[in-house]
């Protein structure tokens, strides 16, 4: 099996910043992709941004400029720095990774438990 753990998160003024990381670990051979979506109450969960293995890093455009994704595939771990927060940004952060963990298999979705991010003056 494989775990997410993710730490950071928060209560924040609006301007603020917060960094959250996650990692990945157990049954691991191969991660693709790792990266951050977020749940805002009473919305559907949405896609935040992600680093490929092969360097890609697609953001959503409502975070552009003031969110970063990095992840490092040998410690399979990512992280998400979070600048000029706004009250919209808030909600559930979860981290994801796309995980390969036997040879001629199909990679499988794994989810952190998720962690809150509160954007309040």
């Amino acid at each position: 099996q494989v775990q997410l753990v993710e730490s950071g998160g928060g209560l924040v003024q609006p301007g603020g910043s917060l960094s959250l990381s996650c990692s990945a670990s157990g049954s691991i051979l191969v991660v693709s992709v790792m990266g951050w979506y977020r749940q805002a109450p009473g919305k559907s969960r949405e896609f935040v941004a992600s680093q490929w293995s092969g360097g890609n890093t697609p953001i959503a455009p409502s975070v552009r400029g003031r969110f970063a994704v990095s992840a490092d595939f040998v410690k399979n771990t990512t992280s998400l720095k979070m600048n000029a927060l706004k009250p919209e940004d808030t909600a559930v952060y979860y981290c994801h990774a796309r995980i390969s963990s036997e040879w001629g298999t199909a990679p499988s979705d794994y989810w952190g438990q998720g962690t809150q991010v509160t954007v309040s003056s």
